[in-house]
């Protein structure tokens, strides 16, 4: 089906780029792409987003694999109704499994993109990111605006 086959693209291209991040950098090095905007910087979270819950990696495991368990159920049961919650719950599947495979085999996950916001009087540095977690973000994006456009569709369908 092709929303496991959206997952399998994103588990491949995450644990593809964390490999690399892994054996072509030092941990804290960092690169410009883009000077005073986007880096590339090789880092380490044993936590979740933001370095939340750092070091509780069987909180991670049993969160997971619940999560995987209800995003196959959902992909089973709504995608081929559904397209667009089909391609989301693909992006959520792939991010889910990519960082937890860094978690089962690495023990942390592997974080790279850095973005540094910089705007003279206000300043912001990022929490550092990677495929999997920009898979997860924007898989939940797309729910968001479906949910938005269905409870919109039914509104006009009511008056």
């Amino acid at each position: 089906m092709l929303y496991y086959f959206i997952a399998l693209v994103v588990i491949i291209i995450d644990q593809w780029s964390k490999w690399l991040v892994v054996k072509r950098m030092e941990i804290g090095e960092s690169i410009p792409v883009i000077d005073q905007f986007f880096y590339l910087t090789s880092h380490r979270n044993r936590g979740a987003a933001w370095g939340i819950l750092q070091g509780q990696m069987w909180f991670f495991y049993i969160i997971t694999i619940i999560v995987i368990g209800f995003v196959v159920y959902y992909i089973w049961k709504l995608a081929r109704k559904q397209p667009l919650l089909g391609w989301a719950l693909g992006l959520i599947l792939g991010g889910a499994i990519g960082n937890f495979i860094d978690r089962l085999f690495r023990k942390e996950v592997v974080d790279f993109f850095d973005f540094y916001l910089n705007f003279g009087f206000f300043t912001y540095n990022y929490p550092i990111f990677n495929i999997a977690d920009s898979a997860l973000f924007l898989g939940v994006i797309i729910i968001l605006i479906q949910t938005l456009l269905e409870s919109k569709a039914s509104k006009g369908a009511q008056t």
